[in-house]
């Protein structure tokens, strides 16, 4: 599936029977917009620094971004991610940027692609998809700009089957060390993240990614660590974020099977939850997942899913 795609699949429109907690004391409806129903008492923050993106309460917000950003901030979330942002109109991140900066919230992720970032690989080591992959650097220093964002996901392609492992390694080193060199002066991070979806991927394990992160040797190359990809990858994963953690700089989160919000699969988000705070990690947990329920009741049940697993 692609990530764009699959974050960008619409919630289906449904009635709501569940209530929580106070956080759903009352609604009021948004003026202009009679369709939109927000809830009216504003939640406390969490324990950890999640993420949600769009569609993920457009059941409860519309289909508006902002409106949902601005749900999001009543429900007790900081943050957002948007791995689509790059695609966006200018018009649209600087709305996007401003909104987050009034409501103090941090942005996350965007996705560094150049066309289809799946199959094009810099482990072949071309020029035309190393070049490819520096002009959209280029021009990721701009968007981040407009909305305040400082990481960037990075996916290396396809492996090369007609390469050793030796030689893509190094391809993709020297791609991402030129791509480093572009978001070093702005303070700006890459970070590489290993996935599950298909064994075609040329990066696919943490440790496989911690070694490249020490060859790049930049502050601006670092790790993505996707809790649901490396489940179905590697597990052992408390142990293996411990290996890496001088490389980890963002989290992602998806429960596995299903790629839904915490509780719904087989993961001790809560237990995991608990071992990042005690590592003082205070950076974006990306909410890279479905939600399991349809509707405003399944809005609301990813919520309280948060909550429990967030109270350690």
């Amino acid at each position: 599936m692609q990530r764009r795609t699959f974050l960008r699949n619409g919630l289906t429109a449904a009635a709501s029977s569940l209530v929580l907690g106070n956080a759903f004391a009352s609604s009021v409806k948004n003026q202009g917009n009679e369709n939109r129903v927000v809830v009216g008492t504003a939640e406390k923050t969490f324990k950890m620094n999640y993420a949600p993106h769009e569609g993920m309460f457009a059941n409860h917000a519309g289909k508006d971004f902002v409106d949902q950003i601005k749900f999001m901030h009543e429900q007790g979330f900081r943050s957002i991610e948007d791995n689509g942002m790059l695609g966006r109109s200018k018009e649209d991140q600087e709305k996007i940027g401003a909104t987050l900066s009034k409501l103090g919230m941090t942005m996350g992720v965007f996705v560094i692609e150049g066309g289809d970032n799946w199959k094009v690989s810099l482990a072949t080591g071309k020029q035309e998809f190393k070049d490819t992959f520096i002009k959209t650097c280029q021009a990721s220093v701009e968007v981040a700009k407009r909305v305040n964002a400082k990481w960037m996901t990075v996916v290396p392609g396809f492996f090369e089957r007609h390469l050793p492992i030796g030689i893509q390694t190094a391809n993709v080193v020297d791609a991402l060390r030129r791509g480093s060199e572009i978001l070093e002066p702005h303070g700006l991070i890459m970070v590489l993240e290993p996935l599950s979806d298909t064994p075609d991927l040329f990066l696919r394990n943490s440790d496989q990614t911690f070694e490249i992160c020490k060859a790049v040797n930049s502050p601006s190359c670092k790790i993505l660590f996707d809790i649901y990809h490396m489940q179905r990858n590697e597990g052992n994963l408390i142990p293996n974020m411990e290996k890496c953690w001088e490389e980890i700089v963002y989290i992602q989160i998806g429960d596995n099977p299903g790629r839904n919000e915490p509780t719904t699969g087989e993961i001790n988000y809560k237990n995991i939850f608990k071992w990042l705070n005690g590592k003082g990690y205070k950076g974006v947990m990306g909410m890279e997942h479905g939600n399991a329920q349809k509707g405003k009741e399944g809005e609301l049940a990813l919520i309280k899913a948060y909550r429990e697993s967030d109270s350690f």
